[in-house]
């Protein structure tokens, strides 16, 4: 089967060009948004433990309700779902404005929490609903292009987001989050996206939930091979969140005395470049589809390798540091995208919300448990930002180590040999 390429995609395919429009605007003021919560924290806290906090509650925020927003990207509209989370995130980025000291730490980290829960709502159904108006073959070239929409995000969002808080400051990063978000929501209202419901998924929600949900779960569970690739992402996260969102953050705020913002953005655009040009080159090299399974866990050794060498270099040379984030990304980015097919190609319309929200549940657990663990220990202990960076590292080569050699299907299948022949 050919694969189609990128700009055909876009070029043919007028529901994804829509779908793909809505994710670049949306999530440009996403990052945006982040850079200010950062500059915001270090300003009026200066604790690095506090930052890790802010992650912490994001991701927990991202992952809390997973289980009933997969329950409800399979029974209600996913069009719906991306719109209204972009409606009501628009309202509370603007509540941001109304930060005006140390005081004001805790309910803005609280915010920041339920918009993640928001945005893990979208994500969701967006994860759902992509494999409905692509075929076949452009399921692999649209998830390479949406992983790298998202990281071109990251990266011009962030460092165009450290600029506009350093020149101009952080309420009106705020207000263009806002407005981005306006506008995400807008171009999604023509889209018609279809999807099949399920007829258990028809009787009344209070009552059919708790069944409907545990149905996710057992889909879930009762094949070995999709039970192991739905923790791929999650074993990045293990050490990757306190690498990315804590270890990497803290050395931009310091790589670029008086212009935090802008030295942290920096970092953030080259993480970006670096998830964006992971997929693309696993679209076009990692083919044999067979391999990819054992592939994720490689990557994320990989990728923990090269952060090794980042807290080995760090404050050395900025543009070595550069380069260090983008390949280490690029590993990181292929393991997203392929684990992501994986998953969309395995798992049926009705019951792909909710277990796309397992995986999104695990991912968020293991980053919230790295983050805080991360933040803890620099604000507690005499751990650097060096020797943080060089163990968390050694502990994500580890990880995917273990994800490589822990194959359950496997298991399975020579159980069910061993049967037949006896």
């Amino acid at each position: 089967m050919k694969e189609i390429g990128y700009f055909e995609l876009l070029k043919t395919n007028g529901k994804f060009r829509i779908f793909w429009a809505a994710a670049v605007i949306s999530m440009m003021g996403e990052w945006f948004n982040t850079i200010a919560l950062f500059t915001l924290i270090l300003e009026h806290s200066g604790s690095e433990a506090m930052l890790g906090l802010l992650f912490t509650i994001r991701m927990l925020g991202f992952a809390i309700l997973q289980p009933i927003t997969g329950l409800l990207a399979d029974r209600w509209s996913r069009k719906w779902i991306m719109i209204i989370s972009n409606i009501l995130q628009m309202g509370l980025a603007l509540c941001f404005l109304m930060v005006d000291g140390p005081e004001d730490m805790w309910w803005l980290i609280g915010l920041s929490g339920v918009m993640m829960i928001l945005h893990g709502a979208y994500m969701t159904a967006e994860r759902a609903a992509l494999p409905n108006i692509v075929s076949a073959d452009e399921l692999a070239t649209a998830n390479a292009l949406d992983a790298a929409t998202w990281s071109t995000a990251l990266a011009f969002g962030a460092f165009l987001g450290g600029i506009v808080v350093s020149e101009y400051n952080v309420a009106t990063a705020f207000i263009i989050d806002s407005i981005t978000f306006f506008i995400g929501a807008i171009i999604l209202l023509p889209l018609k996206l279809p999807q099949q419901v399920s007829e258990d998924m028809k009787g009344p929600i209070f009552r059919t939930a708790l069944k409907n949900i545990k149905a996710g779960f057992t889909r879930l569970i009762d094949e070995p091979r999709l039970k192991r690739i739905v923790f791929a992402k999650t074993t990045w996260n293990l050490a990757g969140g306190g690498l990315a969102a804590v270890f990497l953050v803290i050395a931009g705020s310091r790589m670029s005395p008086g212009e935090m913002a802008a030295g942290i953005g920096l970092f953030f655009m080259a993480r970006g470049i670096g998830t964006g040009i992971g997929p693309i080159i696993a679209r076009k090299y990692l083919t044999n589809k067979s391999k990819w399974p054992a592939l994720v866990g490689i990557l994320v050794s990989v990728s923990g390798f090269f952060y090794l060498l980042i807290g080995l270099t760090i404050f050395e040379n900025l543009y070595l540091t550069i380069a260090l984030i983008i390949i280490a990304h690029s590993a990181s980015g292929a393991n997203w995208v392929l684990s992501t097919i994986l998953t969309q190609q395995w798992v049926e319309d009705e019951v792909r919300g909710r277990v796309f929200s397992i995986d999104m549940l695990l991912m968020s657990i293991s980053f919230s448990l790295s983050t805080f663990t991360a933040g803890w220990l620099l604000n507690n202990t005499n751990l650097t930002l060096k020797m943080g960076m060089i163990w968390f590292s050694c502990a994500m080569i580890a990880f995917g180590i273990i994800f490589t050699m822990w194959r359950p299907d496997n298991r399975e299948r020579n159980t069910h040999q061993i049967q037949i022949s006896e």
